[in-house]
């Protein structure tokens, strides 16, 4: 079968295509081992993320762990925007939107009483990714939710 033509937009996020251990809560969680991968000759950029036997979560990651976890990144060409599809271990599904905008990537979601946004910055050497998750929920009032930190352990 015959795969769809990327959109060139896509081409934007090859800084993330590769293998990651990711650090989040000061360091406290983790490495989390996290692949990006493209998806049908590149129109999807795929993001899996899950513990080892040897990450030690602490007790309130460890209760809540949301492992594994796996989010499919496309573009819509007429919102001019990423679309970002998001599933866990939990259960729990949702919808964000995201920009790539000099190395620094946002994705952002609002529902009702749990806004979401993340901010994370690929340093230039492409070797690490440094962020942050706030919630909301209003919206309006945002809290630190937590950090996180990619450190690249592959490249494509």
């Amino acid at each position: 079968m015959r795969r769809p033509t990327p959109h060139t937009a896509l081409r934007q996020l090859e800084a993330f295509v590769g293998a990651w251990d990711m650090w989040a809560a000061g360091r406290t969680v983790g490495p989390i081992r996290t692949e990006f991968a493209w998806l049908e000759g590149g129109a999807f950029l795929v993001q899996r993320a899950d513990v080892t036997p040897e990450t030690a979560l602490p007790g309130e990651w460890a209760a809540h762990a949301p492992f594994p976890t796996v989010a499919l990144t496309g573009y819509d060409d007429t919102a001019e925007e990423y679309t970002v599809l998001y599933a866990d271990g939990r259960g729990v599904t949702r919808v964000y939107r995201g920009s790539l905008t000099d190395r620094t990537w946002r994705q952002w979601r609002s529902a009702p009483g749990f806004h979401q946004r993340l901010t994370a910055t690929v340093s230039p050497d492409g070797t690490t990714i440094e962020g942050s998750w706030e919630q909301s929920p209003d919206g309006e009032r945002w809290t630190t939710d937590f950090d996180v930190r990619f450190v690249r352990t592959e490249r494509p």
